[in-house]
Parts: C-alpha cells; structure tokens; sequence
C-alpha cells in the first residue's frame, strides 16, 4: 500500500486540484485500486494498436461465432483508414456511424480515428427526423450506415449536404453457415434477413472499403488532445446536444475502468457487448475498455436472452456491463430455461437505479458481483462506480472513479459547498470530463462553474445527491427534468413539441414516473382543445412516426391545464408529484 500510495503522489493529476485529504472515498476504494491515473497520451488508436502488437493472435470480436483476431482487426482498421482518406476524410472531419453492435462498427470506429477525423455515433432506430437533425448540428458529409438505414438517409442527403454514404451489411460479419443459412428460400429465414439488412443502391459498399490497399504507416494520426468523438445527449430544452469528447477524455475513462477492476487479466477476459455501442455506455466499456484489455469482445447486434444464454453456456462473460432490466431478462430467462449463469464474474449496471431485488437473485445465480455505477455522456461516461468488493453500498452508485473530484454545492449557489451529508448538486471535474458541446458555446458555458480556488472549473451535473462518511454517493433527486427509461435519457420538451403537433392537443408536459422494469415510464399530460377527445392510439402512432419508440409515452392523462410559473413555464416537478400523489405507496 506504500507502494501504491508513493506512486500515486507521483503521478499527474488532472486539473490538480485536490488533496487525498479532502477526497475521503479513497478510504473506501477496493485493494489493487490506485487514487489516480496516468495522464493519457496517444491516441484511441494506439490504444488498439498496442492490443493487436501484444495478443495478435488472440481473438478480439466474436459475432455469432465468427472470430477475428487482434491482428486481422488491426488490418482491417487500417484497410478502411485508408479508403476513407481516399474519399476525403481527412483529421478534423466529423464522421457519422450509423450502426448496431457488428465486427463493423468496430472497425469504421477505430477506422475514423486512425484518420484523426471525429466519430459521431448515431442511434439505427431514430427516425428520420431525429437524424436528420443531428447530422444538421454535426455536419458530417461522409457516413457509414446500417444497409436498413441507407434509405432513411439517402431521403436527407442532399439537404444535408452528404457527399458520402458507406451501406454495411452486418450479415456479412457472421459465420458462412449462418450467411447461407438466413439465404434458404423459407419463410423464417427471409424474415430473418430482412431484419438484419435491406437492399441499396447508389452508394458505397462497406466490403470495398475493408479491401483497400492498407493505409501508409508513416501518415500521421491524431493527439491525446484532438476531438474523437460527438456523442449526443439530451438535454432538457430543446434538441439533443453533442458531448465532445477527446482523445484523452476516452482514454482516460478506459483506463479508470481498468484500475477499478484489477481482478481482470489483460488477455483472457470475455466481455459482452450487449449494450448498444451508439450509446456512451457501451462504447466506453467495450469499444475502448475491452480493446485495451485485449478482450474477447462478444458482439449482439441487439439484446435477446435467447441470443445472449446459448453464448453463456459456452463462455460466460468474465465481465458485463449492462442495464438493470437486462440482468432481471437474462435471470428469469436463464430461470425458465434451467440455464446456470455460473462464471459471470462480474457485472457493472449503470443508466438507472439498481434494486436489490435484482442484485440478489443474479448473485445468487452467478456466484459473482453485481456493483451500481454512474455516468454521464459528457465525462466519457463513468464518474463513480460501487467498488468490486465486499464493503460495496446497494442503493449508492458508489465511488468516485480514480483521478476524479467532486463537490457538493448549494445548486442555486454553485460555488458555495453545502455541509458534509447534507444534499446538493454534485459538480465534477477530471480527465474524463468533456470539453464541451459541438458547437454551443452558451450552453457549455451554463454547465461549468469556476472553482471557488481558482483552479480549474466544475462541471454541473443536474444531479442532487449526498455523500456518506465513507464517501459514498447517494442521488436524492434531479434539477435536470430528464427521463431516463430502460438505460436511455428522453428529453420532456422533445416529447412534448411532437404532442403539441397533433391535431386536438393544446398543450402537454411529459414526466417520468416510476417503473420497475425500466426505471421511469413516459408519462404525457396533456390539455386538450375544445371539444376534443384523446385518441391514444392515434397520439402514440403521431409520435411513434417522428420519435424512436423508447420516447412515445406508455402512460396519458388529460387535465384541464397544467401548472406554470410567474413566468408561463409549465412546473413538471408540480405535475409529477400530482401523479405520483394519486399512485399511494410510490417515491416522490
């Protein structure tokens, strides 16, 4: 432990702001766990390229059975790299990927930013009007896509002005059984096939570009300190904004991954991407976490339990990040079907609370760990995570992540700390933390707030919360009025712009109440016009053409008006509470 602690004195922090003496989590951390990190260097790519030089011949992507090996992906990378430069990508160009979890996204991520061009990861199941917007904000004109989401933005490509459009079909990632099994002419097969692909025309296909020339050693790739990666949020007001993210704020969180679980061996370990890696989730904890362990990253284009427990009863997941639902799925189904979870070592859950009454049964079936963290997309995601270890807080999402502080502040004075236990905003600042939104500068500006010390600023997360004596950090509320339902954030005033669009509706408020499988249900209050009457199904299938499903409302109620500030702002804190008074025994 002297060791351990020497060593850290010795490294650089990030921001270099505050003693091991004010941060009384580091107490509590986990034997093996350091209290900092390096500060990163290189590039996402050396990162990559440091895993396929030391386990070349170890596998790195497992889809449906089909393996490619570190040094194959390598080659691959590069291959693209290179016929995306032909195309004229170029370091500083933002490049949209609009795909599920498939050996491709892979590779066209890591093939972007070997470019020092920028990522930005879209959703495959947003609609068109949900894309077309962000690629308004970002302004990529090169993507690479999805073949069912080719159509979708051929439809936009010209306003938008795309010059570029690379169609994948994942199919071609599977095992040629397989392949030649979903081209049987019968019915389930081509049922199957029509949900992984589409036919296209007019555009690039993704199997040229992986049978490029490889791409020229000497041509220079980007710094710890370029942009990698767009990643969309949403935020309370308005559209989603873009997260932008460095090389060094996703190299940092990667490694902070790494040190909480140094139980892991670089090598040997088998990850599960069941988490989609469009979302920052997912694409910390497999895209990035998993390649720098030299990882068996296990690929599911999406979550099924029938897909995921044959693949456990073959090689369970040394570690799993998901979302509680997904653990709750994967137990009963493993239950139904007599099939021992056993192996899972462990499991992180983050995007919404963890209950106990998941926690216990996948414990019990797994002889594992199952912890709690918490993140956001604007710090790469993870910021705290439950240590993997016996003295673990069920209810808490833990600790702060090596290398990361925090303060509790008084959220109508942020530069003011509220008393030790006492609840606040938390506000945050580390090597994970973003740089900003593309492109907003008022709106970056309104998250960070400057440090009552002089050094550098904090950034505000929404979230209220108390800390423990023995550093542990509870959410006791949001400022932020976001949903988050199954793992994904839904911004209200998004919902209720689409509401207000359909005929009868004069205004609406949409909230999150509770739910047991999902953390929050879409709730729509809406007041209706004079004479008017709710036709739900119409209003659901309104909302369904313009917004991706998660967002349509599971719950409506009408009222005769909603309540609003002096100032004409609808009060959903007020409408919540309403609801939730009329549904005896649920938290406020």
């Amino acid at each position: 432990m002297d060791d351990r602690a020497a060593g850290d004195r010795a490294r650089t922090r990030q921001n270099g702001g505050m003693s091991d003496a004010a941060r009384p989590w580091l107490t509590s951390y986990a034997d093996g766990v350091p209290h900092d990190i390096e500060t990163p260097t290189g590039s996402l790519y050396d990162l990559l390229h440091r895993s396929a030089q030391t386990y070349a011949d170890h596998v790195a992507l497992e889809f449906f059975g089909a393996e490619t090996s570190y040094a194959r992906l390598d080659a691959q990378i590069g291959r693209a790299a290179a016929a995306l430069a032909e195309l004229g990508v170029k370091k500083g160009d933002p490049v949209a990927i609009v795909l599920p979890n498939a050996p491709q996204h892979i590779v066209a991520f890591y093939a972007v930013l070997r470019l020092g061009a920028i990522v930005v990861e879209h959703n495959p199941l947003y609609t068109p009007s949900e894309l077309e917007h962000q690629f308004e904000d970002h302004g990529a004109t090169t993507v690479i896509a999805w073949s069912k989401v080719v159509g979708t933005i051929q439809g936009f490509a010209e306003r938008r002005g795309v010059t570029s459009i690379v169609s994948v079909d994942i199919i071609r990632g599977m095992p040629v059984r397989l392949r030649l099994a979903l081209h049987l002419p019968i019915p389930r097969a081509r049922s199957s096939r029509a949900e992984l692909r589409a036919e296209v025309s007019g555009v690039l296909r993704w199997d040229d570009l992986v049978a490029h020339e490889p791409l020229a050693a000497s041509v220079p790739g980007p710094g710890a300190d370029d942009v990698a990666l767009i990643q969309y949020t949403s935020g309370t007001t308005g559209r989603p904004k873009g997260a932008t993210l460095t090389h060094a704020n996703l190299l940092a969180n990667a490694a902070q991954a790494r040190a909480w679980v140094p139980q892991i061996e670089r090598g040997t370990s088998v990850v599960y991407a069941v988490l989609p890696m469009f979302h920052a989730y997912g694409l910390t904890l497999c895209l990035t976490f998993a390649m720098s362990m030299g990882a068996r990253l296990v690929l599911f284009p999406r979550f099924d339990p029938d897909l995921v427990l044959p693949v456990i009863t073959k090689r369970p997941a040394t570690f799993l990040p998901a979302v509680p639902p997904i653990y709750d799925r994967l137990t009963r189904a493993a239950d139904a079907k007599g099939v021992s979870l056993d192996g899972i070592r462990i499991a992180i859950s983050g995007a919404m609370a963890l209950s106990r009454s998941v926690v216990e049964p996948w414990e019990a079936k797994t002889h594992g760990v199952l912890v709690e963290g918490y993140g956001l997309s604007e710090t790469s995601p993870v910021l705290m995570a439950n240590p993997v270890a016996g003295n673990r807080k069920a209810g808490t999402i833990g600790l702060p992540m090596p290398s990361t502080e925090v303060r509790v502040v008084d959220p109508e004075d942020p530069m003011t700390d509220v008393a030790a236990g006492e609840p606040g905003e938390l506000v945050v600042r580390g090597p994970q933390v973003m740089s900003g939104y593309w492109n907003k500068p008022d709106e970056t500006a309104a998250v960070f707030v400057d440090d009552p010390a002089g050094g550098a600023p904090w950034f505000r997360t929404g979230d209220i919360v108390a800390i423990d004596a023995d550093g542990f950090v509870s959410i006791v509320d949001r400022i932020k009025e976001l949903i988050i339902t199954g793992g994904f954030n839904v911004s209200p005033t998004e919902v209720e712009d689409t509401l207000k669009a359909f005929d009868g509706i004069a205004d609406a408020a949409v909230v999150g109440l509770p739910d047991a499988r999902h953390g929050e249900r879409v709730t729509a209050v809406v007041v209706l016009e004079p004479g008017a009457t709710l036709d739900e199904r119409a209003a659901e299938k309104h909302v369904r053409e313009t917004l991706t499903p998660y967002k349509v409302p599971r719950e409506w109620h009408v009222v005769d008006e909603l309540p609003r500030s002096l100032i004409g702002k609808v009060q959903r804190k007020i409408v919540r509470d309403d609801l939730l008074a009329q549904q005896p025994g649920q938290p406020g």
